[in-house]
C-alpha cells in the first residue's frame, strides 16, 4: 500500500492551487495535459488493492478507491487505468484527501468543478464516472 498520508493531494496540492493554475492556460488541450500530469503525481496503488469491492461502478474506465481513517482524517489510495481519469482522481483527492469526514461532506465539489469549468469539457460518461467517485467518497465520509 502506498502511504496515503504522504500524498501531495489535499496538502501541498490544493483545490485553490488547481483553480489558479488552470486559469493560466488558454485552451483545454493545455488544461487536459495539466490534469493528466496531476494524475501522474498520485501515489501508486498496490495492485493487490485493485479488487472488485474497491472498483467504482459508473466509470467508463476502471477506478479503485481504498479509504483510510487516520487521526480523524480520511485518506484515499486511488488508481485508474486511464491517464485522464487518474488526473480527475487527482482533482478529487486535492479536495478530499487528509480532511475530516465533516470537511469532506461540506466541500462543494460541484462548485469546484464549475470553478475549473470542467464538466462541460468531459464526455457524459466521464462526467458520470467523476460523480460516481465523489459519491463513493461521500458515502465513506457519511459512514464514519
Amino acid at each position: 500500500m502506498a502511504n496515503p498520508v504522504e500524498s501531495p493531494f489535499g496538502s501541498s496540492i490544493t483545490t485553490e492551487d488547481i483553480v489558479d493554475t488552470l486559469g493560466f492556460f488558454d485552451g483545454w488541450e493545455e488544461r487536459y495535459k495539466y490534469i493528466i500530469d496531476l494524475g501522474k503525481q498520485l501515489p501508486v496503488m498496490d495492485d493487490a488493492l485493485k479488487t472488485q469491492e474497491r472498483l467504482i461502478s459508473g466509470c467508463q474506465s476502471q477506478v479503485w478507491i481504498e479509504p483510510y481513517q487516520i487521526d480523524g482524517k480520511l485518506y484515499f489510495d486511488v488508481a485508474s487505468d486511464a491517464f485522464i481519469v487518474s488526473g480527475l482522481l487527482a482533482l478529487v483527492m486535492a479536495a478530499y484527501n487528509g480532511k475530516t469526514p465533516a470537511e469532506v461532506l461540506a466541500f462543494d465539489m460541484e462548485a469546484f468543478f464549475t470553478d475549473v469549468d470542467l464538466i462541460k469539457h468531459l464526455s457524459p460518461s466521464r462526467g458520470n464516472g467523476l460523480r460516481s467517485m465523489v459519491a463513493r467518497i461521500n458515502a465513506v465520509a457519511q459512514g464514519v
